[in-house]
């Protein structure tokens, strides 16, 4: 193995129009896929051609060094990490070559994302059939090289039969392009005294001197997708040598390019949801549903629903379930939705006396049914308490032994003493699971290898395969033995072989392989660094290490629409840039290993320097990673005692500025407009693209110390809380929502003294500060709050930071806790009060939810208020604003921060009608806009005062 990576660095990027790298924090990132396994590489590869491909496969055969090609790294068996190079695909060939519509074919580049080649060829009434839960990140080459399936598998099969051809590269350099094989053909190919004529020979022979036994050893399911394709040499296959390498999961050779066949897109589809007594009872009735021209047939488990009732307890699919312990989501399609209607009624009316049931015709309840099924893997890593791990995650039987097999494999799991939640493609008999193993010590992991050699052999005696759609990878290469006889095992060593003599391409995977047991990435970077944090962390006790487990790769993180979650990584496209590579980041640097000088990092600040801390993963993420969580202890920690980048002090500290600056209003506006302005960005640590924000000419607090009129004793009493952006900046959306809170009925106070919930103190570290200022705040409104009074909130930030933050800055003060009991946003406050009148019409708006509210508050409320308003709103459900506070300002953010707006927020704004309102409750979204487009931007309670005539 190599031990010095200069001169390999050396020679790639003398060769690479790409880029080559060996830095800590990229070999880190790149040391785990989405599996339980992790081995550091010597460095990534992004190449821009498939002659950096090339290029790299000669360095690294000169050199000696494996390789290991990569897509998204949503690998569940360990598919995609590597010792040596990694190359990444995905950062830039991910380009579709060619689409023949009338063919129904498409050419891909393997970095292409296969929703994005869904989208494409949508438009021709085509798509690609095989569709993982990671349709939105995966890629095709992955697909290709884990012979992906997905939930309509029942329809259109794996991805191995939907390849035409495939474009590869021999670790020798050989190019090829690969496909079925006449004889004719075959013989010519064999005569050839060169590389080609050599693979072609070999893999003849191994066809002659294997047919009868791989028509008898093979298992006869439609989801084996354990060992090689060698099936595919078969005559009655056509010698297919591009189908025999789909699952090979880059064994053999390396896939530059590939020719997909599309089937028809359906024209309508409905949902039969079922509802049964237990899984048992939902598995036995698979056959009789498979013959009923269903397009999908999914298991969801009592545990599954009951993990979304817990953390989404409004999950709009909740109530679209009947009534049961065990479902299956059974799809249907039609020309007309008539037609696909009555399909979904013919299974119902099968199952009668057997299941209770539902038909939707809805997309959009159909969609939140299948988040449930597509976020599965995520939703049971965390239930009852216990981390669960994949391992044994898609082993399959055929159909009519379904039933049979679960029992007994619950049986299996309690013998062993485990806990686990299956789930997955009942219609094709694969079996998703999370268990509880032990990863960290080495008697649960002999543990472990215990367990899989047993449900190995309960597969095979069932007739399955120990893979039904990851592939084998370091997870089950190992167990291969249990599923195949010795001449099958030899077989597959010798179609490696052939096509990668030197054993360069992914070692150790599917041949030849290491115990089950080695390489678990818990064991092989335990947390040597002390991770109790200053935050409670209460969903992971407090525990950093706990916490970055949460990541077990799914890479939702890797969606460049939809959601808010990880908007920078939306511009740069860098692995550090999303929620898996900034937790993957964090475990490392407490592992100690690669990522050295612990809490003072430096790939670690710089990863997380660009994270808005918009809290987006939070709720975007299946198993709730918290980011800017995570970033606010790394950044106490990391500047303890230490001097600190001077945003810090001036807008991490802003609400001490702003009480003194608050008093000379005048005087500040007109020295952040003057000549010194550049300089005063300068001190402050501002970009010099950025204006200051105006102050007020008289803060909030001010006015309605000044206020002549009070609000009706006789009303329901509300405390307004007067944030530090409310207060200072823009006092006149308080004033409106007093009018509009008096107009309903109630009593408004505010403080008589300044108040801070702390938010910007927590969003740059300084831990120790927010927490003063909280415990400061909730004391002083603790009258209020023995009262009963609920406190309402104005700015979305800091009424999320109050009711869920503040209970991590300070978990024991029990002032803290009233105060996050108490609060409210302004929507929750007045909505119940507006009743059912017809409103007024007040036009239409875009609205921007901020980040926060998106991830703690939600918006339900507001949705309500608005029509209450009589506004036609356009809620944009995709993306942030890119200011996230004092993200935007600081120096070096500006690019990143203006490139976000773009991403949804500006187009919308910039196609919306003349007149239409721009709706953004958030102080940063409203500057964002104001800075970056010619919109006036409104808050929600002025549009409320306005529909109630009183602003």
């Amino acid at each position: 193995m190599v031990t010095d990576p200069s001169p390999l660095q050396a020679a790639l990027r003398a060769e690479l129009s790409g880029w080559a790298r060996f830095d800590p924090g990229t070999r880190a990132l790149y040391a785990t896929d989405a599996s339980n396994y992790r081995k550091v590489p010597l460095g990534v590869v992004f190449p821009r051609s498939a002659d950096d491909v090339a290029a790299t496969l000669a360095v690294a055969r000169e050199h000696g060094v494996p390789v290991t090609s990569r897509g998204a790294g949503t690998s569940i068996a360990g598919n995609a990490c590597g010792p040596g190079l990694v190359i990444d695909f995905a950062r830039h060939l991910n380009r579709i070559l060619d689409i023949d519509p009338e063919a129904g074919l498409a050419r891909v580049e393997p970095g292409v994302v296969l929703d994005v080649l869904r989208d494409a060829v949508a438009p021709h009434g085509l798509t690609f059939g095989p569709d993982p839960s990671t349709h939105s990140r995966c890629t095709l080459g992955g697909m290709i090289g884990n012979n992906s399936c997905g939930t309509h598998s029942v329809a259109w099969g794996k991805t191995v039969d939907n390849i035409r051809s495939l474009e590869v590269l021999l670790a020798d350099g050989t190019r090829l392009e690969l496909g079925a094989t006449s004889e004719e053909e075959l013989q010519r190919l064999c005569a050839r005294q060169d590389r080609t004529g050599q693979l072609y020979r070999e893999l003849r022979a191994l066809r002659d001197d294997t047919a009868e036994l791989i028509r008898s050893d093979f298992p006869d399911l439609a989801r084996r997708v354990s060992g090689y394709n060698l099936d595919q040499l078969l005559p009655e296959n056509g010698f297919h040598l591009g189908r025999a390498l789909v699952g090979s999961e880059g064994t053999c050779a390396t896939v530059l390019s590939a020719t997909v066949e599309l089937v028809p897109r359906p024209a309508a589809r409905a949902l039969a949801v079922l509802g049964f007594a237990d899984a048992y009872a939902a598995a036995d009735q698979v056959p009789q549903l498979r013959g009923l021209h269903a397009l999908a047939i999914e298991g969801l488990s009592a545990e599954m629903v009951e993990v979304v009732r817990q953390h989404n307890p409004d999950s709009p699919a909740l109530p679209l379930l009947p009534s049961g312990r065990s479902w299956l989501l059974v799809e249907t399609a039609g020309e007309t939705p008539q037609q696909a209607q009555e399909r979904a009624a013919r299974i119902t009316r099968a199952m009668e006396g057997l299941a209770d049931s539902v038909v939707h015709t809805d997309p959009a309840r159909m969609t939140a049914l299948w988040k449930i099924r597509e976020e599965g893997s995520g939703y049971s890593t965390r239930l009852g308490g216990s981390e669960r791990w994949s391992g044994w995650e898609d082993a399959a039987v055929p159909p009519e032994r379904l039933g049979a097999y679960l029992r007994e494999f619950d049986a299996l799991l309690e013998r062993f003493g485990y806990r686990g939640v299956s789930y997955g493609h009942y219609g094709d008999g694969c079996i998703h699971v999370r268990i509880d193993f032990d990863l960290l010590s080495r008697s649960g992991a002999a543990k472990y290898r215990s367990f899989l050699e047993a449900a190995a052999d309960l597969v095979v005696a069932h007739g399955g395969s120990l893979s039904g759609e990851h592939g084998d990878g370091r997870a089950r290469s190992a167990l291969l033995s249990r599923m195949y006889s010795p001449q099958v095992i030899r077989a597959f060593e010798r179609f490696k072989d052939a096509f990668d003599p030197d054993n360069l391409l992914n070692p150790g995977t599917i041949v030849r392989p290491e115990p089950v047991e080695s390489d678990l990435r818990l064991l092989s970077a335990p947390a040597r660094m002390d991770a109790r944090t200053t935050l409670s962390l209460p969903a992971d006790n407090g525990d950093l290490a706990t916490a970055t487990r949460r990541c077990v790769g799914m890479a939702k993180c890797l969606n460049t629409t939809g959601g808010v979650m990880c908007p920078s990584y939306r511009v740069t496209k860098e692995e550090k840039h999303n929620t898996r590579g900034r937790a993957h980041l964090l475990f490392e640097m407490l592992a100690g290993e690669v990522i050295d000088r612990g809490w003072r990092s430096e790939p670690v600040r710089e990863a997380l320097d660009l994270c808005l801390s918009c809290k987006g993963c939070k709720t975007d993420c299946p198993v709730g990673v918290d980011v800017a969580a995570y970033k606010a202890e790394f950044l106490h920690r990391h500047y303890r005692g230490r001097l600190r980048p001077a945003a810090h002090y001036s807008m991490g500290l802003l609400p001490l500025w702003l009480r003194a600056l608050g008093r000379v209003p005048k005087l500040a506006n007109k020295l952040m407009s003057s000549n010194f302005a550049p300089a005063l960005k300068q001190l402050a640590g501002i970009d010099p693209r950025r204006q200051f924000p105006q102050l007020a000419e008289r803060p909030l607090q001010l006015w309605w110390k000044a206020r002549p009129e009070r609000s009706d004793t006789n009303g329901t009493p509300v405390l307004l809380f007067p944030d530090t952006f409310t207060n200072y900046f823009e006092p006149l959306i308080a004033q409106h929502a007093v009018a509009a809170l008096e107009a309903l009925g109630h009593q408004v106070a505010l403080p008589d003294s300044p108040v801070c919930c702390g938010l910007t103190m927590y969003s740059t570290g300084q831990l120790g500060l927010a927490r003063k200022a909280v415990r400061r705040t909730a004391q002083r409104l603790r009258p209020h709050l023995d009262r009963g009074t609920p406190v309402v909130g104005l700015e979305p930030s800091c009424t999320a930071f109050l009711r869920n933050d503040a209970l991590e800055v300070a978990p024991d003060d029990p002032d803290v806790k009233a105060l996050a009991a108490a609060t409210r946003t302004f929507a929750e406050q007045v909505q119940p009060e507006l009743g059912q009148q017809q409103p007024p019409e007040a036009g239409e708006a875009v609205v921007q939810v901020h980040c926060h509210q998106y991830a703690e508050l939600g918006f339900t409320a507001d949705r309500a208020v608005l029509q209450a308003a009589g506004v036609r709103a356009r809620v944009l459900d995709s993306g942030c604003c890119g200011l996230a506070g004092n993200f935007g300002f600081e120096r070096g953010h500006y690019d990143v921060s203006v490139a976000c707006a773009e991403q949804a927020l500006l187009p919308a704004v910039r196609s919306a009608e003349p007149g239409t309102h721009v709706v953004a409750d958030g102080f940063s979204c409203r500057t964002q806009l104001r800075q970056t487009s010619t919109a006036e931007p409104v808050h929600l309670a002025t549009l409320l005062a306005r529909a109630l005539g009183v602003a």
